[in-house]
């Protein structure tokens, strides 16, 4: 008898492989379940367009135009300035110009002294609290306090205390300690600029701190154990470990507190009022001032278009030092 023997590789067909008159999976399934993520953002991004991207655009447009109180019921039929509104914000022999030169000035040193601040003791608190001890989790709560607060609780706070005849502050610099010969104003004069250095940096701060102890949990213990063993102090750790491995964090919080303070309006206007000291005259509550003080809103959508340009001029080389800084120091 003749026994027939299937060919090589007829007989049975691989797991893998389907047979012929298998139907192929839905195409339509898998790009529902592709796009779904997409469909569930895009009221999000819709909102983000309305709230954010469509007053921006305007602005940039009122800035091409004279808009005053003679036109504000209706701005788009302000007369076209064309960079009218540009060249005098930019021309600083004139006052305006001047006025908002002094004005970036000045909160680009209140910006670097507050941030510096703000990292400075976030980066020591969070360092401190890094051991287990008793105690440490109240601290944690009593440091962040000031973060939690709503900021016009916080700053209206801060403004009573800086009352010259019955604040806190006054009583105790000048009537307990005696540091001052008289009590001194805060809120107006040049004090007023270390007044508002001190509620920025007080409400400022805990944000620091809760970014740097967030950063600190990924260090593993065993690093800092090895550096001990070898007989490295805690000053040689924090320099040779803490700070390098938390490179990435403070790159990000730096960037933010930067963003933060330098378009701070909420602090100063809490704290002084609608017109601010000459001291304390930072650049967000400058451009109010030119916009509802003297109802040229064309000139303060001038200065708001410029301060946006700076802006993304500083935040585009941060980004691209601390880029390069790091592909240089991964290399």
């Amino acid at each position: 008898m003749t026994t027939l023997t299937a060919a090589p590789g007829t007989g049975e067909r691989k797991a893998h492989e389907k047979p012929p008159g298998a139907p192929r999976p839905r195409r339509s399934g898998r790009l529902r379940r592709i796009g779904l993520p997409y469909l569930l953002l895009l009221p999000a991004l819709l909102l983000e367009l309305l709230v954010h991207l469509v007053p921006m655009a305007i602005g940039v447009v009122v800035s091409f135009k004279e808009l005053t109180q003679f036109h504000i019921r209706d701005w788009t039929t302000a007369p076209w300035n064309g960079l009218g509104n540009y060249s005098v914000a930019v021309d600083f022999s004139a006052p305006v110009g001047e006025a908002l030169l002094k004005s970036f000035l000045t909160t680009c040193l209140f910006t670097l002294l507050s941030v510096g601040l703000c990292w400075l003791l976030g980066t020591a608190a969070a360092i401190f609290l890094q051991e287990g001890f008793r105690g440490r989790g109240f601290l944690r709560t009593l440091f962040l306090v000031p973060y939690a607060l709503p900021v016009y609780a916080a700053v209206i706070t801060w403004a009573f205390m800086f009352q010259r005849d019955n604040g806190l502050v006054n009583h105790v610099l000048h009537d307990q300690l005696g540091l001052t010969g008289s009590p001194p104003f805060w809120l107006i004069g040049d004090n007023s600029f270390t007044a508002l250095l001190v509620v920025s940096v007080w409400k400022g701060w805990p944000f620091a701190f809760l970014i740097v102890m967030a950063g600190l949990q990924n260090i593993p213990r065993e690093i800092y154990e090895a550096a001990a063993l070898d007989g490295a102090g805690i000053w040689q750790q924090i320099r040779a470990i803490t700070l390098p491995s938390l490179r990435p964090v403070n790159q990000v919080l730096v960037l933010v507190l930067f963003l933060w303070t330098f378009n701070d309006f909420n602090t100063p206007f809490v704290l002084f009022g609608k017109a601010a000291p000459e001291a304390a005259d930072l650049i967000s509550l400058h451009i109010y001032q030119s916009s509802f003080q003297t109802w040229n809103f064309g000139a303060g959508s001038a200065m708001s278009v410029l301060l946006l340009l700076f802006l993304l001029v500083v935040t585009g080389a941060y980004l691209l030092l601390t880029s390069r800084g790091r592909k240089a120091t991964d290399a």
